[in-house]
C-alpha cells in the first residue's frame, strides 16, 4: 500500500467518523436539553404547588396515609411524573405512586438538597424511589411550617421524580426535527466537502513525489547508461528528473536528486569506458604476449634437448629449468587475464548444450589421472546410477575448464595416500527449480575461516600455508575464472572447508 492510498483511507476515516462525532454530539446535545426542560418544567410545577399549598406538612398530619391520593390528584396534568413528601432525613412519607416502597425507604439526600437550594441548576439527576437502578432528573423544594419568622430548617421536603424515557421515547417530533434530513445531509456535506479539500491538498503534495519516485524506479530498472554509448548523459530524456522548477521543498529535493544522479551518470559512464578500455587492453596484451612467450619456451625446450646428453651442461640445464619454468607460468597467467578479459565482456555468450554432468568429469579425470598417479593420490568419479542423471544446458568448454581447475587445486595440496572425489547429482531445488550439483571433496589441509570469504576474489592469495593456491600459476586467477563462468551459467559455488578437514567446492548449475 503506498502513502497515497494511506492519507486517502485515513483522510476517509477521519470524515466517517466526524460525521459521526457530529451526529452523536447533536443526539448528546438533545438529551441534556431534554434533561433541562424536564428540570425546568418540574421545578416550576413545584414552585406553583408549593405556592398554592403553603400547608403541606399539617395536611399529611390531617389526613395520614389518604395524603397520597391528594399527591396523585396533583400530578394528574403532570403524566410521566411522581410526587413523593420527605422527611428531613430522606425517608419517603407519602407517594402518588401506586408502586409499593419499603418500610421507612430512604432516597439520597445529595441530589435532594442540589434541587432544593436557591442557586440555579442546569439539572438534577436523583433517585427513582420506583427504580433504584437508574438516575432520573429529579426537582425539589424545601417545606417549613406556616409562622411568623420562618424555619431556619426544613421539616421536610417536596420531591418529584420524572419518569426516564428513551430519546425516542422523549420526544420524538423534536428529536426527528434534530436528526431531519436537511440537518443530516448538510453535515454529511460539510464533512464530505472538508474530505474532498483535504484529499485534493494530499494529491497536490504527494504528486510530485509520485513522479519523482516513478523516475527514479525508471532510472533503476534502465541503468545509468544510455542506450546509444555516443550519446551524451546531458541529453538523454530518460534521465529528466519532473518538478526541478518547482520553488517549494519537492522542487529542491528534485534539483537535489538531478544533481545528484548527473554526477552518477557522468562517473557510471567514465567508469564503464575506463572498464572497456581495461578490458579490450588485458586482451590485447594478452594476444600479443601469448606468440613471443610460447616462441620463447619453444626454444627453451629445444636448448634444453639439445643438451641432454651433455654432462658438461648440467649446471646450465638446471638454470634453463628455471627459465623454462617460469616462462610456462608466465604464459598460463597471460592466458587466463586474456581468458578473464574475454568472459567479462558484456557481449559474450555462451555455447551450451545438454549434457550428462557425470560424463563430463570422466573426461577431466582421465586428464588428470597421471598426475595424480605421480602425486601418490587416489582420483575417483564417483557414480551412482540409482539417481537421476544430472543433465544441464552449459558451455562445455567453460565448464570443463572450471572443473578443471578446482581439480587442479586441490591436487596441489592434496597429501600423499589421500583421496579426491568428483560426483554429480540432480538435486530438486524446490521453488527454484532442479539443480545439478559438481562436487569436488579432497583430503588436503582445508582452508583457513579467514580465507573463505575471498577464495574467489581476484589475485587473492592466502597467507596461511594450509590453504591451497587459487589460481592457475598461484596468481589468484583460476578460481576466479570458475566463479565468473558458474555466474555466466546463472549457477552458484559454495565451498565447505576446515584447517585440517579436508575442503569441499560445490559447482552448482540449473538443470534440465
Amino acid at each position: 500500500m503506498n502513502v497515497r492510498t494511506k492519507l486517502a483511507l485515513t483522510i476517509g476515516l477521519t470524515g466517517l467518523l466526524t460525521a459521526l462525532g457530529m451526529i452523536l454530539a447533536l443526539v448528546l446535545a438533545y438529551e441534556r436539553f431534554e434533561h433541562e426542560s424536564s428540570y425546568y418544567r418540574a421545578d416550576a410545577f413545584l414552585k406553583r404547588v408549593t405556592a398554592q399549598h403553603t400547608d403541606l406538612l399539617s395536611l399529611r398530619e390531617r389526613f395520614g396515609d389518604e395524603f397520597g391520593h391528594f399527591l396523585a390528584n396533583l400530578v394528574l396534568y403532570e403524566p410521566d411524573t411522581q410526587l413523593y413528601l420527605l422527611d428531613p432525613e430522606g425517608q419517603v412519607l407519602s407517594t402518588s405512586s401506586e408502586v409499593p416502597l419499603a418500610q421507612a425507604f430512604k432516597v439520597n439526600m445529595g441530589p435532594v438538597m442540589m434541587a432544593a437550594s436557591e442557586d440555579p441548576m442546569p439539572f438534577v439527576l436523583g433517585d427513582n424511589p420506583e427504580r433504584m437502578d437508574i438516575r432520573v432528573v429529579v426537582a425539589a423544594r424545601a417545606l417549613r411550617p406556616m409562622s411568623i419568622a420562618p424555619a431556619p430548617q426544613a421539616e421536610g421536603y417536596l420531591y418529584l421524580v420524572t419518569r426516564a424515557r428513551d430519546l425516542t421515547e422523549s420526544n420524538p417530533a423534536a428529536l426527528s426535527s434534530v436528526l431531519s434530513q436537511p440537518v443530516v445531509l448538510m453535515m454529511l456535506a460539510v464533512v464530505a466537502l472538508s474530505t474532498l479539500l483535504a484529499a485534493w491538498v494530499t494529491a497536490s503534495i504527494t504528486r510530485p513525489l509520485k513522479r519523482l519516485t516513478g523516475a527514479v524506479n525508471q532510472i533503476r530498472d534502465e541503468g545509468l547508461l544510455a542506450p546509444d554509448p555516443t550519446q551524451s548523459p546531458m541529453n538523454d530524456k530518460r534521465w529528466a528528473i519532473p518538478d526541478t522548477h518547482n520553488p517549494d521543498e519537492f522542487g529542491q529535493l528534485a534539483r537535489g536528486m538531478g544533481a545528484m544522479l548527473q554526477t552518477l551518470r557522468e562517473q557510471w559512464s567514465t567508469m564503464h569506458r575506463l572498464d572497456h578500455f581495461r578490458r579490450e587492453g588485458v586482451s590485447n596484451l594478452s594476444h600479443d604476449l601469448q606468440s613471443p612467450l610460447t616462441a620463447t619456451t619453444t626454444c627453451l625446450e629445444t636448448l634444453d634437448h639439445h643438451w641432454q646428453d651433455d654432462a658438461a651442461r648440467q649446471a646450465d640445464r638446471d638454470l634453463l629449468a628455471v627459465a623454462l619454468r617460469n616462462t610456462r607460468n608466465a604464459a598460463q597467467l597471460v592466458r587466463s587475464l586474456g581468458d578473464l578479459a574475454r568472459l567479462d565482456e558484456p557481449a559474450f555468450q555462451l555455447k551450451t548444450e545438454r549434457l550428462n554432468l557425470t560424463e563430463l568429469l570422466d573426461d577431466v579425470s582421465m586428464r588428470f589421472t597421471e598426475r595424480a598417479r605421480q602425486g601418490g593420490v587416489r582420483l575417483e568419479v564417483l557414480d551412482n546410477p540409482d539417481q537421476p542423471a544430472p543433465l544441464a544446458a552449459v558451455d562445455v568448454q567453460l565448464i570443463e575448464r572450471a572443473v578443471a581447475n578446482l581439480v587442479d587445486n586441490a591436487l596441489k595440496f592434496s597429501p600423499p595416500g589421500s583421496v579426491l572425489t568428483l560426483s554429480a547429482m540432480r538435486h530438486e531445488g524446490g521453488q527454484q527449480g532442479p539443480k545439478a550439483r559438481i562436487t569436488v571433496r579432497d583430503q588436503g589441509p582445508g582452508i583457513h575461516p579467514q580465507d573463505l570469504p575471498h577464495l574467489f576474489d581476484r589475485f587473492y592469495q592466502s597467507r596461511n600455508h594450509v590453504a591451497p593456491a587459487t589460481g592457475e600459476g598461484g596468481k589468484g586467477l583460476g578460481l576466479a575464472i570458475v566463479k565468473r563462468i558458474t555466474e555466466l551459467h546463472g549457477g552458484q559455488l559454495e565451498v565447505s572447508s576446515a584447517p585440517g578437514m579436508g575442503t569441499e567446492v560445490v559447482l552448482e548449475l540449473p538443470a534440465t
